[in-house]
Order: C-alpha cells, then structure tokens, then sequence
C-alpha cells in the first residue's frame, strides 16, 4: 500500500507477503492502518479487483475512488483486434487526457458512436464504470496523470522483484518478509527528499477538499 499526502511525498505505508487476495482480507489491512493512524484520506487508487472498492469505502466512507485507468485501457485492448489496437488506445487517450470533464464526455460519445457496433462489450464496461475511472477528473489538473493509475505500486513491486532475483533462496516467508521490509526502507528513504511533480501547483486544493469534509 502506497500513500501519498498532499505535500506530493510519497511512501510505502505497509506491505504483506503471500496470503490470497480478497475483500474481507483487504478490509482487516485497511483498518489496520485506520487504527495506526491514517485516519484522513481523500482517495484511493484501485487496479479493479472485486470487492476491494467496497472494503476502502467501508473504513474510509468519505473518501473517493478512482480505479486505473492504464489496467482498464489494457484490458480492453487485449480483448479487440490486432489491427484495430493503435487507433482504440489513441480514441480512448482522448478521453482520459481531455482536460476537462465536458470535453470527456464529448469525447466519450464519439468512442461509443464509433466502436459500439464492432466491440459492445466493451464499450459497455467503459460506460458502466465511467464514473470510477473519471474521478481523478474532480482533482487539480497538475496531478491528474498522477491520480489515475496503480502503475507507481507495479513499479516498486518490480523493483522489489528484480531485487530479490539474484537471491538464490530465502529460508523462509520471515526471511522474505525482512528482505522487502529493507527494500522498502529504502525507498521511503529516497522518497522522503523528493516530491512528487504537479503537488506543489495543487497544494492549495487539496487542502480545501480536506477541510470540506473528505476525511
């Protein structure tokens, strides 16, 4: 789990080895970190798996959510036809890179009016789950590209992987378990003396969205 606070610092606040992924599980490891503190939060960034929307909303009813957009385009590309890939990336980059939410929509339609009779399916799952995927919408446009996506998480998970590669073998799940918790030191070290880009510009909303009751 990676945090970000409105200063644009980012840091990894927990981690967890093995263990099978569920909403019930996710739920008891978001109120972990209710009680040990982080009691203030104003969105959470998903990948889409079932019913981890759900448990986040459970322990932070306030806050808002936002599903990545990157995991979403992704699957929908791997579900259209090779020749047709290029140009539903580039109709779909103009829905998420538009830079407001009338011009999303605008252009939202145009990719419905477009691709509806050729992949229904999948128009459809944009529609149906439009209002998740465009939440980042709501915030500040300098941390938009920031907001929208899970990538910073698959990022460090692969440098933790990477890390643990050369390791011939661990001992145990406890050996593992200290391995990563020094990788992730590490990089809340390195993290700490670096802000995130576009933070500094938005600072002063996101401050007000705090005080408005997102919490």
């Amino acid at each position: 789990m990676l945090g970000v606070n409105e200063e644009g610092y980012c840091e990894i606040l927990d981690f967890f080895v093995g263990g099978q992924e569920s909403a019930y599980v996710w739920q008891e490891i978001l109120q972990q970190l209710y009680n040990r503190g982080v009691k203030e939060v104003l969105l959470g960034a998903f990948d889409g798996l079932p019913g981890l929307e759900e448990a986040f909303k459970a322990v932070y009813p306030k806050a808002d959510v936002q599903r990545c957009v990157v995991h979403k385009v992704r699957k929908t590309l791997n579900r259209v036809r090779k020749k047709d890939q290029f140009e539903v990336a580039e109709d779909l980059k103009l829905i998420y890179r538009a830079p407001n939410k009338e011009i999303t929509l605008q252009m939202f339609q145009q990719f419905v009016s477009k691709w509806s009779s050729k992949y229904p399916r999948e128009v459809q799952s944009w529609a149906n789950e439009l209002d998740v995927l465009l939440t980042f919408l709501d915030y500040p446009s300098s941390i938009r590209s920031v907001i929208y996506t899970t990538n910073a998480i698959e990022r460090t998970i692969k440098e933790i992987r990477k890390r643990l590669k050369p390791m011939n073998s661990l001992s145990s799940l406890e050996a593992v378990d200290k391995f990563v918790y020094l990788t992730i030191q590490n990089f809340n070290e390195k993290w700490a003396r670096r802000k995130l880009r576009g933070f500094a510009e938005a600072h002063e909303a996101l401050q007000r969205m705090f005080e408005e009751g997102h919490n």
